[in-house]
């Protein structure tokens, strides 16, 4: 019996460019690159050096602050490069690929048989553990504590997104073992939604709490379902996971491998023919836009969704957790009188001399240009109409700059992620950045509360 979750609030941004539902492999990457930055809140302590030889699911590195938490390497291969900033920070770790690529083996094991220190001890050995965030403070779980629920949204409403029925289908032995291993720990359930009309590969699976989703963006966030299934209040935690990494999780429970393989949809109105493709974690930029996009070279490569991605080049490379890389046309151009003239190619929640509202299946071609320059907030009452969580929006955002804790507190700081003022950003006359506010405020609480 599922429980319908219906939004009202929120925007969808319809852009060209949808991936067509068509997978190809990307070219093979020789290089794959691991980030710390990705894994906030986390000090790395490196356990190879260059050269080292390495398995595929072997540790690169681990939480100084958790030594048994470790962080794998997506491929066999050696270690070719050590990149360090100020203060010899990590910067990043390079692994040059092997052709026939090998795994270590942690064995096959049955969640059913397990007991919940085991399973943990088990996704903490093999590297797993990287991929359960929790809130408060949207960080890698604690493994010190036990969360009231685990929530994990398989209904993608970003703009762009990948489509999580087409990319999950054929899994259901992999996200089923996954979710029997993760309702061990738990005391609580596990909650998925999914899209109302959605053919979901997780909406049949056992141990589940079933929830279907509809309305605009940012339904599909799981901040959003949090928010309205169970708030996280204080001194309570609960755990996310994103659908692809289930399937990394219940394969290394059916093979005792760590395969790192992710299916990449490749969107954005600035790429020749956007499709799907199979690639790995931590594979260059390169392979999988390479000849894929339209002749002009001024282009913005978004290693995400256009609302919450980072800006890519080519030498870079796709982000731990993605499965999206977004490809729009940069916004360096600037529009004579753009803002007394009526508007017509261009998304706006204002009725003034805009007229997206009257075209609401209408696709566009949106840019990088803000349309604007920074300024102070200015009280519109814009918020509001697209943040569904029942949260002041724009008092959460000053409470973060001024920087008082007992207020961000009162307002629900322990429950929000930066993705969740991603339309915000958007919508936002000042142009102040949201999400940056956000992390902030966030690592200020973790620093300061824990």
């Amino acid at each position: 019996m599922s429980k319908d979750i219906h939004i009202k609030k929120g925007l969808d941004i319809k852009l060209k460019g949808e991936a067509a539902k068509l997978t190809e492999n990307a070219i093979a990457s020789d290089v794959y690159t691991l980030i710390p930055e990705d894994f906030h809140s986390i000090i790395p302590k490196l356990s190879v050096k260059i050269g080292t030889q390495l398995k595929a699911g072997e540790a690169v590195f681990y939480n100084k602050a958790n030594e048994a938490m470790k962080f794998p390497s997506p491929v066999s291969g050696e270690v070719l490069d050590i990149i360090r900033g100020e203060k010899r920070k990590i910067l990043a770790i390079k692994i040059n690929a092997d052709k026939e690529q090998q795994f270590v083996d942690f064995g096959v094991k049955d969640p059913k048989a397990m007991e919940a220190e085991d399973i943990k001890s088990h996704l903490l050995a093999s590297g797993c553990w990287t991929f359960i965030k929790q809130r408060p403070y949207d960080v890698i779980a604690n493994t010190a504590n036990t969360p009231k629920a685990i929530f994990i949204s398989a209904y993608a409403s970003a703009p762009l997104a990948a489509d999580y029925d087409y990319v999950l289908a054929g899994k259901e032995k992999e996200l089923q073992t996954a979710i029997f291993a993760l309702s061990k720990l738990t005391t609580g359930e596990v909650h998925v939604s999914v899209g109302k009309n959605a053919n979901s590969p997780l909406a049949g699976l056992n141990n589940i709490s079933l929830h279907k989703v509809s309305g605009p963006h940012p339904s599909g966030n799981v901040g959003t379902q949090i928010n309205k299934i169970s708030p996280v209040n204080k001194g309570e935690t609960v755990w996310t996971i994103t659908p692809q990494d289930l399937v990394i999780i219940g394969e290394l429970f059916l093979t005792g491998k760590f395969n790192a393989e992710r299916i990449v949809a490749l969107a954005g109105s600035s790429v020749e023919a956007p499709k799907y493709y199979k690639t790995k974690i931590g594979a260059t930029i390169t392979s999988l836009v390479h000849r894929k996009l339209k002749g002009s070279s001024d282009n913005r490569i978004i290693s995400g969704n256009v609302l919450t991605g980072k800006a890519k080049n080519l030498k870079e490379n796709l982000g731990y957790y993605d499965n999206l890389v977004t490809v729009i046309p940069e916004g360096n151009d600037y529009e004579l009188f753009g803002w007394t003239l009526p508007v017509f190619n261009k998304i706006s929640i204002s009725r003034a001399l805009t007229f997206s509202w009257l075209f609401p299946n209408k696709k566009f071609d949106l840019n990088t240009n803000t349309n604007g320059e920074h300024r102070a907030f200015v009280v519109t009452g814009a918020y509001e109409e697209v943040f569904p969580l029942d949260i002041y929006p724009m008092q959460i955002l000053k409470s973060c700059m001024y920087q008082d804790l007992d207020e961000m507190e009162q307002l629900g700081m322990y429950e929000v992620a930066s993705e969740d003022f991603a339309l915000t950003e958007f919508v936002c006359v000042s142009k102040q950045p949201h999400q940056e506010i956000i992390r902030k405020g966030l690592d200020l609480m973790l620093k300061e509360i824990g």
